[in-house]
């Protein structure tokens, strides 16, 4: 399930947008305010933030620049349509913007093909502070290049294409099979986590789910 972030201060606007979008299928996380929409993002990941541009404690930009370095797509939902706040916002790095009022079925076709659009177009995903490019193979810490096996960047690749997800054992086995095509086994897998650990460092932190997983925020 795709996660949304809504940041909106008018709650009848938003509750119609909370419905409507889980109807579609996607997770959607509602804030308020600016200091709620930060502490969202501080606790997870988002395939997409709806921001309007006005909120009690800030602005629209000021949560677009909270997600700067993440791979989350942005919409600006605003009663603003000058020329200057449009480029403003797609010189942010929005990927739409949206004037209110507007009809809720072409905000929930936008959505479907902002998310789609990132999906064909994106080589680079974000977790913690590495950067994986996915059309060169290729990890990066702080833009050092990380020394990995195909194995362990298989499992780097996995954990970021279900950042904020807890992975069973099973699945993780399910996704790294080594390069003859062989299963990895079970032990095997601790000591590939421990490896991953040790070069990623403090950069991103993989979660121990106790008797289950792993799981990274």
């Amino acid at each position: 399930m795709q996660k949304i972030l809504l940041v909106e201060d008018d709650s009848i606007i938003a509750s119609g947008l909370v419905y409507a979008l889980e109807q579609e299928g996607y997770g959607v996380v509602h804030c308020g305010s600016f200091n709620d929409a930060k502490n969202a993002i501080s606790s997870g990941h988002f395939a997409l933030a709806i921001l309007d541009m006005q909120l009690p404690d800030g602005t629209g930009f000021d949560v677009r620049e909270t997600l700067r370095g993440t791979d989350t797509a942005i919409i600006f939902l605003t009663v603003f349509d000058d020329e200057g706040n449009i480029v403003r916002a797609f010189d942010s790095g929005a990927d739409d913007y949206i004037t209110k009022p507007f009809r809720l079925r072409e905000l929930i076709a936008r959505v479907r093909r902002t998310l789609n659009m990132g999906e064909r177009g994106s080589h680079i995903i974000n977790m913690g502070r590495i950067t994986i490019d996915t059309s060169a193979g290729k990890a990066y810490k702080q833009d050092a290049i990380l020394d990995l096996t195909a194995l362990e960047y298989r499992l780097l690749l996995t954990f970021a294409q279900h950042k904020g997800q807890l992975l069973t054992r099973t699945q993780i086995l399910d996704s790294i099979w080594d390069s003859a095509g062989n299963f990895v086994e079970d032990n095997t897998l601790t000591v590939y986590i421990k490896r991953l650990r040790e070069k990623l460092g403090d950069s991103v932190n993989i979660e121990t789910v106790r008797g289950v997983g792993y799981r990274v925020g």
